[in-house]
């Protein structure tokens, strides 16, 4: 049963959820707390894994949930569930879109959600942030979180260096302060 019940609550999240993995991250968090399948800091755990892992964040993150609920076969079950939705959109989107790709509303509907998802994006961001201690009370430890996005965000825009290696300094200088 709670197999069906994984995958069913995940095919409904990728069939609902516009934007991108990270904007599919607050669905995901809700859906997982109302069901009682993890605590906020196991949840921020798997998503900062599903984030470094390869793959898309949300797919990643349904298949750590099912397998922290039901082992591999919950994994299973969730990960079909988060990639069924997206490949059946994408394969009726694909046979449709070039079609109707410069239709006025088509192009008005696609502006209208960019700030929505935007929004969700943000709404992950800052979720996780409070959630891992970052923002609230000043303290060596949320300063050295602040100290360690900062970086992070100036060595992605300004130095343009691969996301992949800020990831491993972040890790190593985590690490380093922490152990």
């Amino acid at each position: 049963m709670i197999l069906l019940e994984l995958f069913w609550t995940f095919l409904l999240i990728g069939f609902v959820s516009f934007g991108g993995g990270y904007a599919m991250i607050p669905v995901i968090e809700l859906e997982v707390m109302n069901k009682g399948w993890m605590t906020t800091q196991q949840f921020t755990d798997v998503i900062a894994i599903a984030g470094m892992s390869p793959g898309p964040i949300a797919t990643n993150s349904a298949i750590f949930v099912g397998y922290q609920v039901q082992g591999i076969t919950g994994a299973i079950a969730a990960g079909l569930g988060m990639v069924i939705p997206s490949l059946l959109l994408v394969i009726i989107i694909a046979t449709f879109f070039y079609k109707i790709s410069k239709n006025k509303h088509v192009e008005s509907a696609f502006y209208g959600l960019r700030p929505i998802i935007t929004g969700l994006i943000g709404y992950a961001a800052i979720k996780f942030a409070i959630s891992n201690n970052l923002v609230g009370s000043l303290s060596w430890h949320s300063i050295s979180l602040l100290l360690i996005f900062a970086l992070s965000l100036f060595s992605l825009i300004k130095l343009r260096i691969h996301p992949a290696l800020v990831i491993i300094m972040s890790g190593i200088v985590g690490a380093a302060i922490y152990s």
